[in-house]
């Protein structure tokens, strides 16, 4: 497991500070935290770039159990989960967040180069609400991100 640098670790304890158990759905998207799940460093830092510059505080995790640990620290408003990772992958990832009474409401959108029926299926039986592929445009990461979050309104989501 990597160790996780200054700058990752500075927005992980800023997202824990004492919040709320769920924000209201008008919420600014500064206030809107996302974890991004991916072993591939060039899509957490293309999700954090995009993510990042609309106003979402982005958190970063490089396997399943890193995001384990960082989803019940954050408590994100959504997360997106790469399907292909060692160790756990991005179906058993999704399958216990959405298994635990605490989190299940946390919408997860599966990312994966592997685009086929097969894939989306699988990623909807194990609780995910979405699907992108890989790569993505800041548009259609941002488009899945209003999808999810259906209160964030148009402007928050998708500055010029």
């Amino acid at each position: 497991m990597r160790v996780a640098q200054p700058l990752e670790n500075h927005r992980v304890n800023a997202g824990a500070s004492a919040q709320p158990e769920q924000e209201p759905a008008s919420a600014p998207a500064s206030s809107r935290r996302v974890l991004v799940i991916d072993d591939s460093s060039t899509i957490r830092r293309t999700a954090e770039i995009f993510l990042s510059q609309a106003g979402f505080q982005v958190v970063l995790a490089e396997d399943g159990f890193e995001a384990l640990a960082k989803v019940g620290d954050m408590r994100p408003d959504l997360i997106f989960c790469d399907i292909l990772m060692p160790r756990l992958d991005g179906y058993q990832t999704c399958s216990l967040i959405k298994k635990s009474p605490r989190f299940h409401a946390i919408p997860v959108v599966m990312l994966s180069s592997r685009d086929g029926v097969f894939d989306r299926s699988r990623g909807r039986l194990v609780g995910a609400q979405d699907h992108l592929a890989k790569p993505f445009t800041r548009d259609t990461l941002l488009q899945a991100v209003q999808a999810c979050m259906p209160g964030q309104a148009a402007g928050n989501a998708l500055p010029a």
